[in-house]
């Protein structure tokens, strides 16, 4: 039976821009869950973030731990690319047999927890939001970015990549774009009332209720991508 699914709506937009990856290393029992939001609306950008999702979620499961996948990715583009072409922000969550998840992200798309009713905020987001009190849209790092720690913490108080971890247990897993939890968090819904039944059903009511209150507040929704997966520890 399959223990997680994904539901994407591109809203208003050109193009769906987001993009979610799931990798399984069968040598170590390694998973990787991956979420990128790219920055802009093009075909380019479509094109890049779905194959930066994969790559993501390849070294992420190979290496069996989060930050040590997106550092190797992040690195890995901003040798190739200088920092020019396509970006997106990224969330990636790695679980390992018998240890700890971890997660990692750069950017501001999220990942949650939901144990026992509640929906537990992991990440920090990378936005003037955080850092400023300012615009929450403007991000302060992503992936196809060539700025070192150093830089990003120097000029935003946080580093390029960061990282945290949380014991497993039974838990359902929520990665989700900003388009997809903003309308929430300003709605002030449970996070959890909404992720109940299984991962499909939860995904698909998850971004698609989004859609629904962006539209119906301001005309415009951005693309809403959401990754549901049930785990055990």
């Amino acid at each position: 039976m399959r223990t997680y699914a994904t539901y994407q709506q591109t809203g208003t937009r050109d193009n769906q821009c987001d993009a979610t990856a799931v990798f399984t290393d069968h040598r170590s029992g390694a998973r990787a869950y991956v979420l990128l939001d790219g920055i802009g609306s093009t075909t380019e950008v479509r094109d890049w973030t779905r194959e930066a999702a994969r790559r993501l979620a390849r070294a992420a499961a190979r290496r069996g731990d989060a930050a040590h996948g997106l550092r190797a990715v992040y690195d890995a583009y901003a040798a190739e690319r200088g920092g020019f072409g396509p970006k997106a922000v990224a969330v990636v969550a790695v679980t390992v047999p018998d240890k700890p998840m971890t997660i990692a992200w750069c950017g501001d798309s999220r990942a949650y927890v939901v144990a026992d009713g509640k929906a537990e905020k992991l990440t920090d987001d990378h936005n003037l939001r955080r850092v400023f009190g300012g615009r929450r849209n403007i991000v302060t790092s992503c992936l196809g970015a060539a700025e070192s720690d150093d830089d990003v913490k120097y000029r935003y108080g946080h580093t390029a990549i960061e990282a945290t971890s949380r014991s497993v247990g039974d838990v359902r897993l929520l990665l989700a774009s900003d388009g997809a939890y903003d309308p929430h968090e300003d709605a002030e819904h449970d996070l959890a009332r909404l992720l109940r039944g299984t991962p499909k059903e939860a995904a698909r009511r998850f971004a698609s209720t989004a859609v629904s209150e962006s539209i119906a507040a301001s005309r415009y929704a951005d693309n809403a991508t959401v990754l549901v997966a049930d785990l055990n520890g």
